[in-house]
């Protein structure tokens, strides 16, 4: 029999554990969150947007994408577990204390000028999607904004990661809306499995959903997000294997989710829906599919936009606040870590502010911002790769090993194709027409 410390926010509680498997079970559940929340965090706003536009614009043709985003999202974060383990720091304060002044300011203006056109996305979808319910865009964005920072600044991780975590779990809704849009499942079994082109072959519209969908799946900020959790949870080596499999389960519920927008999209296609954004796909699939998955698209929205907020602010003031040496966790109360909160509720009070501009093009703020993230994402990538070789950082037991560089290496080539395409689309616009 052995004893397992359960913590609490006062006196700690012995809790004796009379199997090896409950002692496995207890310790999982008390290592689960950052993996779940940095992956399901990720299909935020812009995620849905992408996602529904990819199955509205070519059906079930870029489920097979999805597939193999599986395994990069999680060799991609385990990476991020690690060294938050090994090192009990954040990213950025790796970065800099690593590569020195200049490449640290480098990725951290790179990751707040990317968070905050994030932000814009996530309150753009709270507008859009409360506006179908009769809600004023001054009123909805005004008092998200206030939740969210009151979700935050409670003075309490344990609080905040309880309620994110019980948020992710909602998104189990997507599942309930695909099928209730009747998808062929063999079509859709097929369409995973075995890559496929569209009807219309490869074009630029086809090359910019591509690396949108990337840009949505692996994303800058989680990087930073997931290594500051996990040094704020305060996780040991002998937790890695559980925040291993946190983070296999969030990557795996994450691909799951997003196909389900696909087929919300590509239910959207095949009934002649035309929209510019979720929420007025939601608005026209009311008179086909009825109000659940009216409602359920708008709220899905919303639940998105909130996850997405909450962790991508975090991202900007953890890195902030480890680059600063301000106090800054979540840990302690506003007045304990008065300049980490600030980062916080200033980031997201700005972006709320600027969704509130008059004739903003909300729809294509939200694509172009995941296709920014996706040409940012291979800089950010190379130094986490640079990181996980540092024998004299991690020692010989946790560094990365030959087939994780090849394949790490491979991943980053594979996203500067990408991002030359894109280039190339922009300049040439008919190279692919």
């Amino acid at each position: 029999m052995s004893t397992l410390l359960a913590p609490t926010q006062k006196e700690p509680k012995a809790i004796q554990v009379r199997s090896r498997w409950a002692k496995n079970l207890l310790t999982f559940l008390m290592v689960f969150g950052p993996g779940l929340i940095v992956m399901e965090a990720d299909n935020d706003a812009g995620a849905v947007s992408t996602y529904v536009q990819a199955g509205s614009q070519y059906g079930l043709h870029l489920l097979w994408l999805l597939v193999v985003l599986l395994p990069v999202t999680y060799f991609i974060q385990e990476m991020v577990a690690r060294l938050g383990i090994a090192t009990g720091k954040g990213h950025a304060a790796m970065i800099y204390e690593r590569f020195g002044a200049w490449w640290g300011r480098f990725s951290l203006l790179d990751l707040l000028l990317v968070n905050f056109l994030t932000l814009i996305t996530e309150f753009a979808a709270i507008s859009l999607a409360l506006r179908q319910f009769g809600i004023s865009p001054y009123i909805a964005v005004p008092a998200s904004a206030m939740a969210l920072i009151a979700l935050v600044t409670t003075g309490s991780y344990r609080r905040w990661e309880r309620i994110v975590i019980a948020l992710c779990l909602l998104d189990l809704t997507w599942f309930g809306m695909a099928y209730a849009t009747y998808p062929v499942w063999h079509h859709v079994v097929r369409n995973t499995l075995v890559p496929s082109l569209p009807a219309t072959g490869v074009d630029g519209s086809y090359i910019f959903l591509v690396i949108a969908i990337v840009g949505t799946t692996i994303a800058p900020w989680q990087l930073f997000f997931q290594q500051s959790c996990v040094a704020e949870k305060r996780l040991r080596f002998a937790d890695l294997k559980w925040a291993r499999l946190d983070t296999f389960v969030g990557a795996t519920f994450t691909v799951v989710v997003a196909g389900a927008m696909m087929l919300i999209g590509d239910y959207g296609l095949r009934h002649g829906v035309k929209f510019q954004d979720p929420a007025q796909l939601a608005a026209a699939l009311a008179p086909i599919g009825g109000e659940f998955l009216r409602r359920g698209l708008l709220m899905m929205m919303v639940n998105a936009a909130v996850l997405g907020t909450t962790a991508i602010s975090l991202a900007s003031a953890w890195a902030y606040g480890e680059v600063q040496g301000w106090p800054h966790s979540l840990h302690k109360k506003v007045s304990e870590a008065p300049s980490f909160y600030a980062v916080y509720v200033v980031c997201v009070a700005a972006a709320a502010a600027i969704v509130l501009v008059p004739k903003l093009p909300l729809q294509l703020v939200i694509v172009t911002v995941q296709v920014l993230a996706g040409l940012m994402l291979p800089s950010a990538i190379i130094f986490l790769q640079l990181l996980l070789n540092d024998h004299a950082l991690l020692g010989d037991r946790w560094v990365n090993r030959p087939w994780n560089n090849w394949v790490n290496w491979t991943i980053i080539v594979v996203l500067f194709a990408l991002s030359l395409l894109l280039a190339m689309q922009v300049i040439v616009p008919k190279l692919f027409a």
